[in-house]
């Protein structure tokens, strides 16, 4: 006798990211994941869509060259832009004084994006036969959600004084913190619902009124800076600063916020450094390249405008257990015309000696 009752499957098509709109300074991803963008495009794409919300992302700083401060000044900006709530820990008396070098957003259409395009038509030329598919309003909206979730950021100028007026901004001096207990409660003060409502910030407001995604709002964006340099008064205190590291990334999940805390591996031991790595959700290094390093610059292709290296070690999966398979681990950073950054994969120079292309223009 059959059985009256209508089979049904386990698996469904997920149309979430299809029937809700996209709210400003977020993207759906896949699993039921939210992104947050770094401020950076290319690592953007290069991470699969940015930052997981209510992830954890460690930048292993290099002792010669400051290249995690570029990374922290576009995710600070981006999430300014945003308006969402910002907190600033720093090894510096005076972190407020930090803010001042935080990069603007480019206001006009520079020619990077036009190069970046250019490079593209000509690596896929067959692109353009599907052109006539695709309405232009489609592409109107496509590159309108893209500037809106990633700025382009000029770092040789400084942000726009009316971006910081209103905003919910927190700076932290580790030589205000007697033990990292106290800069763990900076931290959970910050990030609690009450603390966020009572500063008044307007990009909470503009969140919750479209909570048509089941009322996922960004809790705010958390940059600590070389958390165990000798500045510290805790930085020989290994075991503390590692359940101080697993306490943030708890309250990093049920908060909805991100976190980049950079730190100088050098000076941890073999054992806790590994353990630092496997808390990182998103692990990601950065190094200096010498000057003249004459092997280099006959191997790479536009070794001269490069700046340093960045490895990405690990790539964040909070809702799955499929690992992260990247084209490429090791990418040059790049500051096109003295003041974008950008991040390219390494490639062997050619007979001609031509210029190799960002990941942005390359594409996955």
């Amino acid at each position: 006798m059959a059985s009256s009752k209508a089979r049904t499957s386990s698996f469904s098509r997920n149309l979430s990211s299809a029937s809700t709109p996209q709210i400003p300074g977020l993207k759906h991803g896949p699993n039921g994941t939210m992104f947050l963008s770094s401020g950076i495009e290319d690592l953007d794409k290069i991470l699969g869509g940015g930052f997981t919300l209510g992830s954890l992302v460690m930048v292993m700083e290099d002792p010669e060259a400051p290249h995690h401060m570029l990374l922290l000044r576009n995710f600070m900006s981006q999430g300014l832009i945003h308006t969402q709530p910002l907190l600033y820990a720093s090894p510096a008396k005076d972190p407020k004084g930090f803010l001042g070098t935080l990069p603007n957003p480019l206001t006009s259409k520079d020619d990077k994006s036009h190069v970046r395009e250019t490079e593209q038509e000509k690596a896929l030329r067959i692109a353009w036969q599907y052109k006539k598919y695709f309405g232009e309003q489609n592409l109107n909206s496509q590159r309108d959600g893209k500037a809106e979730y990633c700025n382009d950021f000029d770092l040789r100028k400084p942000l726009e004084r009316h971006i910081l007026i209103g905003q919910s901004i927190d700076c932290v001096s580790f030589q205000e913190c007697s033990n990292v207990a106290t800069l763990y409660d900076r931290c959970s003060t910050f990030l609690a619902p009450n603390h966020r409502l009572s500063t008044g910030e307007k990009g909470l407001e503009k969140l919750d009124g479209n909570r048509s995604d089941g009322g996922i709002t960004c809790g705010g964006r958390i940059a600590i800076q070389s958390l165990c340099t000798p500045q510290c008064d805790f930085s020989n205190k290994d075991w503390e600063m590692l359940s101080f590291i697993r306490s943030l990334k708890s309250i990093l999940r049920s908060s909805n916020a991100v976190a980049i805390l950079t730190f100088p591996p050098s000076l941890l031991s073999p054992y806790f450094l590994k353990r630092w790595q496997h808390l990182a959700d998103t692990l990601i290094s950065v190094k200096t390249i010498p000057d003249e390093d004459k092997e280099l610059s006959k191997l790479l292709t536009g070794y001269q405008d490069m700046i340093g290296l960045q490895n990405v070690h690990k790539v964040a999966r909070i809702n799955t257990q499929v690992p992260a398979i990247l084209d490429a681990t090791i990418y040059s950073m790049k500051l096109y015309k003295r003041r974008s950054l950008i991040l390219e994969c390494l490639n062997q120079a050619p007979v001609d000696g031509s210029s190799g292309t960002s990941y942005a223009s390359s594409g996955s």
